[in-house]
Formats: structure tokens, C-alpha cells, sequence
């Protein structure tokens, strides 16, 4: 079967080969619909990182999958929409005995299309029916969204966790950057109530007020925003991040889910971290990947957003493209891009 494709570390690999098509009876098969790409996606094409199986040379990409159940059996029927968790447990520590591979304590994890596993980007794969999800058929194409709408639901839930350590509310969320992520976590937060500030360099984002947030196109410091409960950065960039700690209000939370793997040296005022951190109970964190609980919360929120905002979870998807044209889905910048597999 025709399958997406990279030599790990190597720049410049990724190409659609044939692979072996092999499901055991332990598994379910599931015919890929489409796989949405991301920037983890461009970085491991671009050779940055990414781990082939153990005694493999190439890794198949793709770990936001959509799918739909080949046949009956395993507590699935044929024609389930599915999709699947990205991250598997290294089996022997703490978290992950307790079904939290998202805070795996030894590192030694597996991710879909990632770390030693081979992902989705190809027509049939077989899943572990553990790890599957399944999606409402009302969400259609949209359930390709499951996987980053859990990452979000995932720092949410970390979010509240930390700031309700101590008596707190969450009435103002700050989010810095509007792509997929920013834009599903304002929507998220929307659903909950909280007024929310998206902040990013596009001149405008109908899609984001829509929901009923406020968008900002960022002109000067962040500080001229104000200060917020919660501030969660999604644009990756390490000043930001830093920036985001003097946004806080007292017991404030903030949560970075970009990346930024650049070398260079940020600045950060010495008061912010050595004075108002301290006396105001202000908390900085990272959130990744996801576990099963912020996966299926994750498809329930994309559900209501369905129903509460109609057209806007379709805005976010900007490009699809069929399986051979992958070089046009990582190189698109004009928000999600998806790769068709079937129709």
C-alpha cells in the first residue's frame, strides 16, 4: 500500500513508497481517511528529530488521523469513524502504569508517526482497539481535528488543575497565537464562559470572534493587553513564553503549548520572576500530548463547537490534498492543511 514516508534526520526524504499492509487478529483495521499535518510533521521532513521502529530505516508519517472501522469485531462495527492516541506507554514507570503516557517519567515512550512507531499517512493501518477514539458521525471530516483539539483539552485540564491548588477563577484568558491550536483553545475556553483576548500577527481572524472572543492583531507589547488569569502561548516563540509570566494576574496560570527549538537567549525582568512570581502566586508550565480522558473531552468540545459556531470548525482546515501532493501540504501557510487518503 502507498504510504508517506521519511528517512529520520535526513532532510529532504520524505516520498510516498510501497509498505507491507499487515493488521493481526488483536487489532482493528481502520481505512485512513485523512491525516492533518502539523509543524511536528514539517520539523521531522525537515530532518530535525523523529525515531524510525526499532530495526527500521523509515518512518511513516502522519499522527492526526481520521478513519473509518473495516469490519465488525473488537467492540467496533464497520463504518465507525475512529481516530487513534498518538502516545503509547514506555511500560515501566509511574505515569504511565497509571494511563498517563502524556507524563511519561523515563522518556521511553512510543508516538504514532513520531517515535518508533509508524503513523497514519497511508490507505489501511491496524490499531490496538484501546487506543482508538471514536467520533460522532456528525462531526464527519471535521473529527481529523481530535488530535490537536486533545492537546488543548489536555493543557486546559492541566491548567485548571494548577490554578484550583489554591482558591482561583478563571474569568480571563489570554491566547497568543491564532493558527489551529490558538484558535481551538480560544474556542474551548468559549465554551466554558471565559472571556478571551487572541492576540497573533494576522490583521483580523473572523473565525476567532465568532466564538465571541476578542482578537487582537499584535502591533507592540503584549503588556498593552492587560492582565489575565490564564495566558496560554501556542505561537512557539520562546520570548513570548517568557513575556507571558508578567501578563499575570495574581495566582495567574500560564501554559506554553508552542515550541521554539532556536538558539538564542531571551530577556525577562528581573521582578517579574524574582518579585511578582513569588508574592503573587504566578505559575508557568508546558503541556504535551494528550491521554485518553482529554481525548474523548477533546471530541465532545469539537461536537459543541459544531453546533455553537456552524462553519467555523471548517475554517480552520485550509488545504486538501491527496496523498501525492504531501509536499504542497507542508509547505501550505494558510492554517491546517490535511492529506486525503479516501474518500
Amino acid at each position: 500500500m502507498k504510504a508517506l514516508v521519511v528517512e529520520p534526520g535526513r532532510a529532504g526524504s520524505a516520498r510516498i513508497e510501497d509498505v507491507p499492509s499487515t493488521v493481526s487478529a488483536s487489532e482493528v483495521p481502520v481505512r485512513v481517511l485523512e491525516v492533518g499535518v502539523c509543524g511536528t510533521d514539517r520539523e521531522i521532513a525537515a530532518g530535525h528529530f523523529g525515531v524510525a521502529p526499532d530495526g527500521e530505516d523509515l518512518l511513516v508519517l502522519g499522527h492526526e488521523a481520521l478513519g473509518i472501522v473495516e469490519r465488525d469485531g473488537l467492540g467496533f462495527s464497520r463504518g465507525d469513524l475512529v481516530s487513534a492516541t498518538v502516545r503509547r506507554s514506555c511500560g515501566r514507570c509511574l505515569a504511565c502504569a497509571e494511563g498517563a503516557p502524556d507524563s511519561c517519567l523515563s522518556g521511553a515512550y512510543s508516538e504514532r508517526g513520531i517515535t518508533r512507531l509508524h503513523g497514519y499517512a497511508c490507505e489501511l493501518v491496524g490499531e490496538d482497539p484501546a487506543q482508538l477514539v471514536p467520533i460522532p458521525k456528525a462531526l464527519g471530516r471535521l473529527g481529523v481535528l481530535a488530535e490537536p483539539t486533545s492537546i488543548c483539552a489536555r493543557a486546559l485540564r492541566h491548567a485548571r488543575a494548577i490554578g484550583g491548588r489554591q482558591p482561583w477563577q478563571l474569568q480571563q484568558a489570554l491566547v497568543v497565537g491564532a493558527g489551529a491550536i490558538g484558535t481551538l483553545v480560544t474556542f474551548l475556553l468559549r465554551l466554558d464562559g471565559v472571556d478571551v483576548v487572541t492576540t497573533s500577527l494576522e490583521g483580523s481572524r473572523p473565525v476567532v470572534e465568532e466564538s465571541g472572543a476578542r482578537y487582537v492583531p499584535k502591533s507592540g507589547p503584549l503588556a498593552d493587553l492587560g492582565r489575565f488569569d490564564l495566558v496560554v502561548e501556542c505561537a512557539g516563540d520562546a520570548q513570548l513564553m517568557a513575556d507571558s509570566l508578567g501578563l499575570l494576574r495574581r495566582s495567574g496560570v500560564a501554559c506554553l503549548l508552542g515550541i521554539d527549538g532556536r538558539e538564542q537567549t531571551v530577556s525577562l525582568d528581573g521582578r517579574t520572576i524574582g518579585l511578582d512570581a513569588v508574592l503573587e502566586n504566578r505559575v508557568l508550565f508546558g503541556s504535551v500530548n494528550a491521554q485518553r480522558q482529554d481525548w474523548i473531552a477533546g471530541v465532545d468540545a469539537l461536537d459543541r463547537i459544531r453546533r455553537s459556531w456552524p462553519g467555523a470548525l471548517e475554517q480552520l482546515i485550509g488545504a486538501r490534498v491527496p496523498l501525492d501532493r504531501f509536499e504542497d501540504a507542508l509547505a501550505y501557510g494558510g492554517g491546517k492543511a490535511a492529506l486525503v487518503l479516501s474518500d
